[in-house]
């Protein structure tokens, strides 16, 4: 509409009339923000525009972005903000804030640099807006620099909100030990940022912190909320502590939490089945008044860890028939109760499943559970094939596969998927050189072998995982070259009954009796108890000696 006319619709309304049109605006544009009404929200963004109203109300001109920003239309919100003859600093926070809650964080931390190229002071709302910007895309720098501007402007001091968003930022950034420092010098902390720093460790798998803190929240007087709850809930998880476990789950429903909370009764279910205890998992499911997907995915989940595949089943059908339809997260879980049955015949019916609903385009953990359901069904052939098929494959769907050739001693293979691997440009880890590692034993490839140890020490893997050293021992051991492998397991920072398992059955299989005797010794003299595989190339060892 061009200006000629709007200054006659103008002409023709009262002040009163005009103050009215406004407000019926505002709670238009409120009640299609709170409904999500993106098209009647349209339609009363052309009779703004048509009334004249945008050329002089920057607040109106404020609510239309924050409209098509709840509607889920960033795109929309930023054509409107560029038009507004006017932007203060509630319209950059109403953007920035729009892009943080989308995901966007790099669109809204691009939004506060444009913002302070244009003069506009940020105030404590943009402020804890673009931390939590930082937090999502995982920029520290940024946040280190925004910390320093807050502190500068002495804004900690007075701004609770504002330290919590430093708290979460810190956290979400990886960095823990920074958020615990920032909670501890602010003035007042509430239960938010402490669970923001709880969060953090649980996040980082740090369990033993996390539940410190939680302890620490508690001498301060504080109570835990739901969100609390649900954190150390998954550190009683990580670090297996059921004792507390059972101590919150306690709480919870003496404060009567449960009623209508899905999220915590998931969290609960998780907690349990992590920590092995099935039938008190499935009891408090089951008395859950809500139930979705996530909370049986958890049983489920816990069910296929401790390898009861049969149980872990009989829920994917319970769940099924409860009219609830499974998730990528769930099919991962059943996937692998599958393959610890070897039960191809099912795990094709979900593979079915997950191709009709094209779940495979855009979720790479669902693909590497098909291919390790597959590899550990044996069936190696369509394992490849549904890697090849892959359309994003990484070091997990790789790994899964040279682990199915490893296991079935096609190390040719194994080595050949190592090297396909590699020239892809994927970096193996722990797991890959493990399984590797399996398949030059079978193969006795020595040389491949010592290639592949050069390659874990200049990594320093060797330093935090005894499984890696275990399995470096085991190579050699098979490969024959028991000095090496001895000399190998004499340097490692921590040994365990396999790594000596793997020494012993060498020298036996080589009928070097005395030695292995001598290492069986010498496990002992290290309080290393022996197991039944032990005992077994033991006497065999005292037979050929």
């Amino acid at each position: 509409m061009n200006t000629a006319k709007i200054a006659a619709i103008k002409a023709t309304q009262t002040n009163m009339e005009r103050k009215r049109m406004r407000l019926s605006f505002v709670s238009s544009l409120k009640d299609c923000a709170n409904k999500k009404d993106l098209y009647q929200g349209s339609r009363i963004h052309a009779d703004i525009r048509d009334s004249g109203f945008l050329e002089t109300d920057t607040y109106l001109g404020n609510m239309l972005v924050s409209m098509y920003i709840k509607c889920g239309e960033p795109v929309r919100a930023q054509q409107v903000f560029e038009e507004l003859p006017a932007r203060d600093a509630v319209s950059w926070n109403t953007l920035i804030a729009g892009y943080t809650q989308q995901g966007q964080g790099q669109e809204a931390q691009g939004c506060f640099q444009q913002m302070q190229s244009e003069g506009l002071t940020p105030d404590a709302i943009t402020y804890a807006c673009i931390l939590k910007a930082c937090g999502s895309t995982q920029d520290d720098d940024m946040g280190i620099k925004i910390h320093a501007d807050i502190v500068s402007q002495g804004m900690l001091q007075k701004d609770v909100v504002l330290g919590t968003a430093l708290v979460d930022m810190y956290a979400k950034c990886g960095l823990p030990q920074k958020a615990q420092r920032v909670l501890e010098e602010l003035r007042v902390r509430d239960i938010v940022s402490w669970s923001a720093l709880i969060a953090g460790y649980v996040q980082q798998e740090q369990g033993q912190e996390a539940l410190s803190c939680f302890q620490r929240m508690r001498s301060e007087g504080l109570s835990p909320d739901a969100i609390t709850y649900a954190c150390i809930l998954k550190a009683c998880a990580s670090t297996q502590d059921a004792d507390m476990g059972i101590q919150i789950h306690h709480d919870i429903v003496s404060q009567g939490m449960l009623q209508n909370n899905v999220v915590l009764g998931t969290a609960l279910v998780d907690m349990y089945a992590k920590c092995g205890l099935l039938q008190k998992a499935q009891k408090v499911l089951e008395e859950l008044r809500v139930w979705d997907a996530v909370s049986w995915s958890a049983l489920i989940a816990g069910y296929a860890q401790q390898e009861q595949g049969q149980k872990a089943l009989g829920c994917f059908q319970r769940m099924q028939s409860e009219g609830l339809s499974p998730d990528a997260i769930t099919y991962a879980c059943i996937l692998k109760a599958c393959g610890s049955m070897q039960d191809a015949d099912m795990g094709i019916k979900i593979h079915a499943d997950i191709v009709s609903q094209g779940l495979l385009q855009k979720n790479v953990v669902l693909g590497n559970a098909l291919v390790d359901m597959y590899a550990k069904c044996d069936a190696l052939q369509t394992a490849q094939k549904v890697l090849e098929e892959l359309p994003i494959r990484n070091v997990v769907s790789w790994s899964a596969l040279i682990a199915g050739y490893a296991q079935q001693e096609q190390g040719q293979k194994a080595l050949g998927c190592f090297q396909r691997m590699q020239s892809e440009g994927l970096s193996p880890d722990a797991i890959t050189y493990a399984c590797i590692l399996k398949a030059c034993g079978s193969t006795q490839d020595a040389d491949m072998g010592r290639k592949i140890h050069a390659d874990i020490v200049s990594q320093g893997l060797l330093k935090k995982d005894v499984v890696l050293g275990n399995a470096l021992v085991d190579m050699f051991a098979k490969c024959g070259a028991l000095q090496k492998a001895q000399k190998v397991l004499e340097e490692l920072p921590v040994r365990d009954v396999d790594s000596w398992n793997a020494l012993i059955a060498g020298y036996a299989e080589q009928g070097q009796g005395e030695e292995a005797l001598s290492c069986f010794q010498r496990m002992q003299s290290e309080r290393v108890s022996p197991n039944s595989v032990t005992y077994t190339f033991i006497l065999k060892a005292m037979l050929t000696s």
